[in-house]
């Protein structure tokens, strides 16, 4: 116990250290976001629904096979006419990961409760070799 006292310093440092580690893995599960892999057996497995929250531009420079474009700002007016069924699974990403998981939030208030995003956005899908489609896809939905 003393030692603990005399260095109270170094313990608080290795609490810190360790939830630091922690803190991706309390995300995900928190968050609701799962690999390129995880999105892959989703996809064929469950049917699952996959929007890219890019803008027009950044999505018809390359996207994920099958995805929607229905960028974020309209995510909230465009996604019940994208993804009608709220059991279905609903994938969301961008390229990176971060609009995809405020993308989240939204699709869950909305009632997509299955909704997640996929860590690392189309960067990590592009680095596990996945398929790729350039050009404009697939309509998201008439204005």
């Amino acid at each position: 116990m003393k030692f603990i006292i005399d260095n109270w310093y170094w313990v608080v440092l290795a609490i810190v250290s360790g939830a630091m580690l922690l803190w991706p893995l309390i995300q995900n599960m928190k968050g609701g976001a799962l690999s390129a892999q995880g999105a892959v057996q989703l996809i064929n497995r469950e049917r699952a629904v996959v929007v890219d929250v890019r803008e027009p531009g950044e999505f018809a420079a390359g996207h994920m096979g099958g995805a929607r474009n229905v960028p974020l700002g309209q995510l909230q007016e465009k996604l019940p006419g994208v993804a009608k069924n709220k059991t279905v699974p609903l994938l969301l990403t961008c390229e990176t990961g971060a609009r995809a998981q405020r993308a989240v939030a939204i699709a869950k208030k909305l009632g997509y409760q299955k909704a997640q995003s996929i860590t690392g956005g189309f960067r990590a899908w592009k680095e596990a070799n996945l398929p790729v489609e350039k050009g404009a896809g697939k309509p998201s939905a008439k204005a």
